[in-house]
């Protein structure tokens, strides 16, 4: 950085939508700086999630949800397969616990359907036994596009399919300003054990045309910080974490699906993963916070034994072991309906060249790359 330097575009967070976007600018040509404050690439949300390849199940038809985890989806197989990026299409099973919720497995089948995610199957409880013997519940619905995939992995393919095209990332630096100039804007840095004095003499700045905030759980304040109303704006984030915890070894279950339950409100409710070596973990839950604490309370292991018991019921709480959190940057606050991702460039609010992607919560890890290029129509 420094005062005379200037790029095309800078992208504000080396998270998985921020390394997808910058990946995709910088191959379509353009000179791309990426900022994060971290020390390294993917640190918050991207490695704190389920490393779901979402099918595009459960978003309201024509949403940013739906169509770019559809979307997305198709370009994350298909970059793996390309890139060696590990990864696997296990399908997924939800299955409904009880009666009252089988009627629940046909709306989503037919949302599901309008989404445009094909193969889905309903099963019976027969059928649903035959495939995962362990598991109890009426029915179930199959969705066989669903997968996992190494999202760390994932990420340094996009920071190094960015660098190879001349993109360059500065971690560990805060922005601290985002000003309007006549070419576009100004950013300005500082080194992150700086940030709180934020010294003049520390402050580095940049000139670009346009800026990509892909600050994840910070994107809120750097709205704020370019001048956004996030209020009014509908902007403003409600953090809400999510914990995990880990099978024991001996408990003898074996799963070769993911297995969800009927979603809930705030989420997909505790649903039992498979990570690339097999390990089966439950979560996560929902905890609106109001600071970033990533501990894992072992005292909920009998909740959530509790709620795997709905379709895994052979379960014993002494099996779950505290494994790790994550904290999903929300734009539904408890007791809210369907919000859906904020992906928009910001001109009608007298701000041209910033594009906002706020609120990128699931399945974002599935629609990076959908999200990329529709930044890159944007810009």
């Amino acid at each position: 950085m420094g005062g005379g330097t200037g790029v095309d575009v800078v992208v504000i967070g080396a998270g998985i939508v921020g390394l997808a976007s910058a990946a995709v600018l910088a191959g379509a040509g353009r000179s791309v700086l990426i900022i994060e404050r971290h020390e390294d690439i993917a640190r918050e949300v991207t490695s704190r999630n389920s490393e779901v390849i979402h099918a595009g199940i459960y978003y309201p038809e024509g949403s940013l949800k739906a169509t770019l985890c559809t979307r997305g989806r198709e370009l994350l197989y298909a970059w793996c397969r390309e890139r060696g990026v590990a990864h696997r299409k296990l399908g997924k099973i939800i299955v409904a616990g009880g009666p009252e919720e089988v009627a629940a497995l046909d709306d989503l089948k037919a949302r599901a359907e309008a989404n445009g995610v094909p193969g889905m199957q309903l099963l019976d409880a027969a059928a649903l036994r035959r495939l995962e013997p362990a598991l109890g519940g009426h029915a179930a619905l199959l969705s066989p596009e669903t997968g996992i995939v190494d999202a760390h992995a994932f990420a340094l393919s996009l920071l190094a399919s960015a660098e190879s095209h001349g993109a360059t990332l500065l971690a560990n630096h805060e922005v601290v300003g985002l000003v309007p100039t006549t070419a576009g804007w100004r950013v300005d840095a500082v080194p992150a054990s700086d940030a709180e004095a934020t010294a003049e003499a520390s402050i580095e700045s940049v000139e670009c045309e346009a800026v990509v905030n892909a600050a994840g759980l910070q994107s809120d304040r750097l709205a704020a910080l370019a001048g956004l109303d996030v209020d009014a704006c509908g902007y403003r984030l409600h953090p809400c974490k999510g914990d995990y915890f880990s099978l024991a070894p001996g408990s003898g279950i074996a799963l070769s699906h993911l297995v969800y339950p009927v979603p809930a409100r705030a989420g997909l409710g505790i649903h039992a993963t498979l990570d690339l070596g097999g390990r089966i973990r439950f979560g996560p839950d929902t905890e609106y916070v109001d600071h970033l604490d990533y501990s894992v309370d072992p005292g909920k292991s009998a909740r959530f034994a509790e709620a795997v018991r709905r379709y895994l019921p052979s379960v014993q709480t002494q099996w779950l072991e505290p494994d790790y959190s994550g904290i999903r940057p929300k734009l539904a606050g408890p007791g809210d309906g369907f919000r859906d991702f904020v992906v928009a460039e910001e001109s009608e609010r007298g701000l041209p060249g910033l594009v906002s992607c706020i609120g990128i919560e699931s399945p974002g890890l599935t629609a990076a790359l959908a999200i990329a290029h529709r930044v890159v129509s944007l810009l």
